[in-house]
């Protein structure tokens, strides 16, 4: 494409225009889009911005290329390849992308302010994604880029990058926190990482899922802008990368339709990792555009502040939803605290519920659903066995919550020792502790105790005797909540469900 020589940076965008014709011409801060009828041809601009450097033409050829090479992993027919731009003598002056022109209708960010279903579309897109991330690169230096450490400078980066917006745009007490519990997560969450990494999640993936940048066609999604000029941006765990357009989903104001795409991700990835996960990861991507909504907001752009405070809302809410958390839910025998535990842990957010009636028999190697006939204080019943019983339950406790997993502990939690031990698991684990004590009058906890042992399909070995030698010796319990379950069970875990959130 010849243009002449001394021809300025706007003088050569004002050239192509003037020989391709274009239908449209979009500007951006790196680039200038020329759309004909059936293609688009992207011009570079010479632009050093820091985190990119476009300032010469062997800067921008090599990432034309780079472009069209890593895009061609998504859309290989819509990135046809790198072409000339010429002066009148024939010389190289400069390169564009050029790109099959798509569809503006089938956009998925279209789709979703039409409120148009897409739910054939969102899976599709998960499926493609999924066999995509399998593919993506990784290596130990690329799985760095998923470490504990490296997290944490991302989030002191972003932190920083927002703190002159702290109090003008944004609320002080939503950055302030959301910075207090993203680096509580990271830092009680080291093994979940590195197990991350040991299983190759961390990749060199797309980096910028947008919904603005996805194509829903009939023969199925167009994936494209992809980033090309710092590699450092596309590493990361596979997760935060469909994080991305879950975050850019939930901002369109299609938040159950983010969620649909991230289960459909996971079926087709074979993907097992805690839901806490992924809401660090949109907090994240959420964070990320905050910041980049600000920057905007101080280049005059009418909308941004409204923007940012949206996006700093969705990051904030993702980490109080995905905060580590250990339940302790106690009380004598026949209080309902095994019922209530139950019902709590079936309630999703990836809760692990723990029973000491059960692992105690485990540790002895009895069925759990075997009668033991002991006394308070023998056999399985025994101090030592107790001990020992306690001692198992944090244990696999700190498991699943350095994995990322929430925990119930259903036990009688009456002495106040065993209770000290779980508050310094928390701190340890940078967890949440809630402890919930069940009460309810020694004649309804009698009957209930009655009717266990009639079924006879409990693990629970209690007698009313039980009920009355342990709460003549239980330690005082300040710290608990009293849940009162003599109402319906609904009311009781509505009532518990709201000291948990």
């Amino acid at each position: 494409m010849p243009v002449r020589n001394g021809v300025t940076a706007s003088g050569l965008a004002e050239l192509v225009a003037d020989q391709i014709n274009p239908l449209e011409t979009v500007e951006t801060h790196t680039a200038t889009l020329f759309f004909t009828a059936d293609r688009v041809y992207k011009l570079k601009k010479p632009v050093n911005l820091g985190f990119l450097d476009f300032s010469t033409p062997e800067a921008r050829l090599a990432a034309c290329k780079a472009e069209v090479r890593l895009n061609h992993r998504l859309s290989p027919d819509v990135y046809l390849g790198v072409t000339e731009v010429r002066d009148d003598m024939g010389l190289v002056r400069d390169h564009m992308v050029v790109m099959r022109r798509l569809p503006a209708q089938r956009r998925l960010s279209t789709l979703v302010r039409r409120r148009l279903p897409i739910n054939a579309e969102l899976r599709a897109l998960a499926r493609l994604l999924a066999a995509f991330h399998e593919r993506c690169e990784t290596s130990p230096e690329i799985s760095k880029a998923g470490s504990q450490e490296v997290l944490e400078g991302l989030w002191h980066e972003g932190i920083a990058g927002v703190a002159p917006f702290r109090g003008s745009v944004l609320d002080p007490d939503t950055v302030d926190e959301t910075g207090r519990l993203a680096l509580r997560y990271l830092a009680g969450r080291g093994p979940l990482l590195t197990s991350r990494q040991e299983a190759g999640r961390i990749r060199d993936g797309h980096g910028d899922l947008l919904a603005d940048d996805i194509y829903c066609l009939p023969d199925g999604p167009r994936v494209l802008d992809c980033i090309e000029f710092d590699q450092r941006l596309r590493v990361g765990d596979v997760l935060g990368d469909v994080a991305f357009l879950a975050m850019d989903l939930e901002r369109l104001g299609a938040a159950d339709d983010a969620e649909r795409f991230l289960a459909w991700y996971r079926e087709f990835s074979g993907e097992n990792h805690p839901p806490s996960l992924e809401h660090l990861y949109i907090a994240y991507r959420a964070f990320v555009r905050t910041k980049i909504a600000c920057i905007r907001h101080s280049q005059g752009d009418p909308d941004a502040a409204g923007n940012a405070s949206r996006l700093a809302r969705i990051a904030l809410n993702h980490l109080r939803r995905g905060r580590s958390r250990l339940v302790l839910v106690g009380g004598l025998p026949g209080t309902g605290k095994s019922t209530l535990a139950r019902h709590l842990a079936g309630e999703g957010d990836g809760w692990v519920l723990l029973r000491s009636d059960i692992v105690r028999k485990e540790l002895a190697a009895i069925p759990p659903d075997a009668h033991v006939d002991a006394g308070i204080d023998s056999g399985i019943y025994s101090a030592d066995a107790t001990e020992a019983t306690y001692a198992e339950l944090l244990r696999r406790a700190e498991h699943a919550l350095v994995h990322g997993e929430n925990v119930i502990i259903d036990a009688s939690w009456t002495s106040g020792r065993m209770r000290a031990q779980a508050r310094r698991l928390a701190e340890q684990t940078s967890a949440d502790l809630l402890e919930l004590r069940c009460v309810a009058s020694p004649a309804l906890a009698a009957a209930r105790i009655a009717r266990r042992q009639d079924a006879g399909d409990d693990p629970s070995d209690a007698t009313p005797a039980v009920h009355r030698a342990m709460a003549a010796r239980a330690d005082p319990w300040p710290t608990a909540i009293d849940i009162h379950t003599a109402v319906p069970i609904a009311e009781t875990v509505a009532a518990a469900r709201r000291h948990i959130a």
